[in-house]
């Protein structure tokens, strides 16, 4: 299997709202976590405060509104398949839903919130992703899954220390 330039910029584009889905609640969060400080029957938090209300709906928002955009103007668009728009909202959907299980169990297993969780903390959403696209799209070819998966730790490790540098987030992780 030999992978191109075309398959980088077919897998990034792709997955493109998953991750805005995930970078924009560090942005725009804050305010109500989605938990409202409730505990599981561990004693533990379900999700922590830093999973909130409005950094899940931003994101949900973003990521839809990169979907829609690549779909009107994206010249891979009549090359690569169709990308409606409902890909965009649910790759954003799964993002952020993969995000708060991997907090789930982060809080199960005692790590307090935004500490770091190797390898699940850069790839929950993206399996999110693509489980939630399966509702609107089949999957894309495996070498493009594969893509993503090997690109996605990386590109997360250099945005998330960029979001430290700029002080958007307290932790470089």
């Amino acid at each position: 299997m030999s992978i191109t330039l075309f398959d980088v910029a077919y897998a990034l584009y792709f997955i493109l709202p998953a991750y805005c889905a995930n970078a924009v609640p560090v942005i725009f969060g804050g305010n109500r976590p989605i938990d409202a400080g409730r505990t599981f029957i561990d004693g533990k938090p379900i999700l922590g405060p830093h999973k909130t209300v409005r950094g899940f709906f931003a994101g949900l928002i973003v990521g839809t509104l990169v979907g829609f955009i690549l779909q009107i103007v994206s010249p891979l668009q009549s090359v690569l398949f169709q990308y409606d728009a409902s890909l965009g909202f649910v790759l954003s959907l799964g993002a952020l839903m993969g995000d708060l299980f991997d907090s789930f169990i982060k809080r199960r297993l005692g790590f307090p919130p935004g500490s770091l969780f190797p390898i699940a903390d850069q790839l929950d959403f993206i399996v999110g992703a693509f489980l939630f696209s399966l509702m609107v799209s089949p999957l894309p070819p495996l070498q493009i899954i594969l893509i993503v998966l090997i690109i996605t730790p990386p590109i997360h490790l250099v945005t998330n220390f960029l979001a430290f540098l700029l002080g958007v987030k307290s932790s470089p992780w």
